[in-house]
């Protein structure tokens, strides 16, 4: 397999290329022909969806600039990167599955033989800006090059913290494959990937690429790059089979009763990786809370603990109000309650669902103190009882 290029200097500067490209050609006339467009746009499970904060532009920055809260959402401290190193990737998994947490909703899994890098995301800022927009709290865990070889790329939308263009340009100069949600293609093509190394799935489609099965499955978010929103693009959650393990990728979503159809019949799951960061009462349709997000995995479960829960989309950027160890703490705690299984790795720290799984609350060394307003007494499932709004913008009571 062909060698990774290096992320180029002359990328950090601002490219008009960073906003992609808008489908056109047969690729929007297959959008158009597919049963979840309508009216020009790509529609959610379980109806519209809102994509945009309620409140005003103006209250969003107060609260996102507030000097009393800001500093709650990024660690105190240096994040306790593992040094990945190439040996530690270049033995095969002893149970024929392991997860390598990249931060954010970066994974590498190693899968019956087979490797699959899900929304790699290697640059500085998810911004088109070189000099604003959120930046990394931690760097990447090793250089994308000593990966080493990948079977397929996986993305999940076209957001700028799961598609990144300095990283697509660096997989471009390999034969790697990418499997993406409908339109999705345009932005790498019009960055450089061929055609042939395309697998562009709308929702409930698969492909087959060596030993794997890869499903485009829905999820409840929304798509866009560039100062106009068309809409044009899909965003999805993945299923992945191999020939003895399965493992889900949720991307970003709201929680939505889908997930239930999806464990039907995709899972159950040896391990499902779960959007549990970058809630907020302010877009409660496009994120999961972690108690949302247990609760997906327990859909995608069947209704029943299971598997391994790793949780991802937290700790890397800094992209809602909440607390930054706040998704960490809340998520051990329902898990810890309904007797779910969950991997905390630190970034870059590899395992095994099958094996010992990493547990400790690293986060905890780092972090400012939070409240904990998701504990209430059980209720009669035997998971917390939680409500958005008993949390304010500052994860407080």
């Amino acid at each position: 397999m062909a060698g990774f290029r290096s992320l180029s200097p002359g990328l950090r500067a601002l490219q008009p290329e960073a906003f992609g490209a808008d489908p056109s050609g047969e690729r929007m006339a297959r959008i158009r022909r597919s049963p979840h467009f309508a009216n020009g746009v790509f529609q959610n499970p379980g109806g519209e969806a809102r994509t945009r904060p309620s409140g005003s532009p103006l209250d969003l920055a107060k609260a996102f600039f507030d000097k009393d809260t800001r500093p709650r959402r990024a660690p105190s401290g240096t994040v306790p990167v593992h040094p990945t190193t190439l040996a530690d990737l270049a033995r095969p998994p002893a149970t024929g599955l392991r997860l390598t947490w990249m931060g954010h909703s970066s994974v590498l899994a190693e899968i019956d033989g087979h490797r699959v890098l899900f929304d790699p995301v290697w640059g500085e800022r998810c911004s088109p800006l070189p000099f604003a927009g959120p930046k990394r709290l931690h760097p990447a865990p090793l250089p994308l090059a000593a990966l080493g070889p990948v079977d397929v790329v996986v993305i999940s939308h076209d957001h700028y913290d799961h598609l990144d263009l300095p990283t697509v340009k660096a997989l471009a100069g390999t034969d790697t494959l990418f499997a993406v949600p409908l339109g999705v293609g345009a932005h790498l093509e019009h960055w450089g990937v061929s055609a042939d190394r395309l697998r562009e799935l709308d929702w409930h489609e698969a492909t087959r690429i060596g030993g794997l099965t890869l499903t485009a499955t829905p999820a409840r978010h929304f798509c866009g790059r560039g100062l106009r929103n068309s809409q044009h693009t899909l965003w999805a959650s993945w299923s992945v089979a191999g020939d003895e393990h399965r493992i889900f990728h949720s991307g970003d979503t709201g929680y939505f009763d889908g997930f239930k159809d999806i464990g039907a019949e995709h899972g159950p799951f040896d391990a499902t990786m779960i959007q549990i960061g970058a809630y907020s009462d302010m877009w409660p349709d496009i994120h999961m809370t972690p108690e949302e997000g247990l609760r997906a995995h327990l859909d995608l479960q069947r209704g029943s603990p299971g598997g391994v829960l790793l949780p991802i989309h937290w700790g890397t950027f800094n992209l809602a109000l909440h607390a930054w160890a706040e998704p960490g703490e809340w998520t051990k705690d329902a898990a810890e309650e309904a007797g779910q299984a969950v991997a905390f790795p630190r970034p870059g720290e590899p395992f095994e669902p099958g094996g010992k799984l990493p547990a400790e609350p690293w986060w905890r060394e780092i972090s400012h103190p939070i409240a904990h307003p998701w504990r209430r007494p059980r209720g009669a499932e035997g998971v917390a009882e939680t409500s958005r709004g008993d949390l304010d913008l500052a994860g407080e009571r």
